[in-house]
């Protein structure tokens, strides 16, 4: 029986409920990260005994399925999109400000399907937007390619911004401090190709470069439904 199926436990003296379990674990985890998780921290917070969250969950993973349905709730959008294009470029962005909010989430992204009902509404939602436009492999193969793109994405960015908290060096802080090591190192001409890029690229935001990179993918899957 999953956490879903297993019906909660009757009220007691303490008031408890998956709700105010998952709100404190999730903010727990926008603190500390999900290393800052444990049943024991979330039930200090309840001020709980920890065997009472028990009643509620029965491992830690199945609290972390909690929390990233919760943050689903956030990912999925009220309003109907205009067509499939739409419904992707929706989810990446949303999925994207959600991580942001909650860096943690970044650690949970991928990997077997989110099965929660928030989970399950996005990706019914996803798949709606594309009901049609091809055979049903064609639309799972597509869903899963712009997934995979804000997936990887999503934790790039939220890699640097955890690099930039660690260090208390800011993007451009950090490229100033490695800025003379790159310069003798491009100098010797053994990277003709990196030392292009370095000196004639164009150097954008962590969105812009987020937007231009979701707009090629789409334009390929548009490609390939046509």
């Amino acid at each position: 029986m999953t956490v879903w199926d297993r019906p909660e436990p009757p009220i007691r003296p303490v008031p408890l409920d998956r709700e105010r379990i998952v709100a404190a674990a999730v903010a727990l985890a926008d603190e500390g990260g999900l290393a800052a998780v444990s049943v024991r921290k979330v039930a200090a917070r309840l001020d709980a005994g920890p065997m009472r969250l028990y009643g509620f969950i029965s491992t830690k993973d199945e609290l972390f399925d909690l929390m990233v349905d919760a943050v689903y709730a956030e990912i999925l959008s009220e309003e109907r999109p205009g067509d499939w294009r739409e419904a992707l470029h929706d989810l990446a962005h949303r999925t994207r400000r959600a991580a942001l909010r909650h860096h943690w989430l970044a650690d949970l992204l991928g990997g077997r399907p989110a099965l929660g009902p928030n989970g399950l509404a996005v990706t019914e939602a996803t798949l709606a937007a594309l009901d049609g436009l091809a055979d049903v492999d064609t639309v799972m193969r597509a869903v899963e390619t712009v997934s995979a793109y804000f997936t990887g994405a999503i934790r790039r960015e939220v890699a640097d911004l955890r690099a930039e908290r660690d260090t208390g060096l800011s993007k451009t802080e950090w490229q100033r401090a490695r800025g003379p090591h790159v310069t003798r190192t491009l100098a010797t001409g053994r990277f003709p190709a990196l030392a292009k890029a370095v000196y004639e690229g164009t150097h954008v935001d962590a969105e812009t470069s987020f937007t231009t990179g979701l707009d090629w993918v789409l334009d390929a899957v548009a490609a390939r439904l046509t």
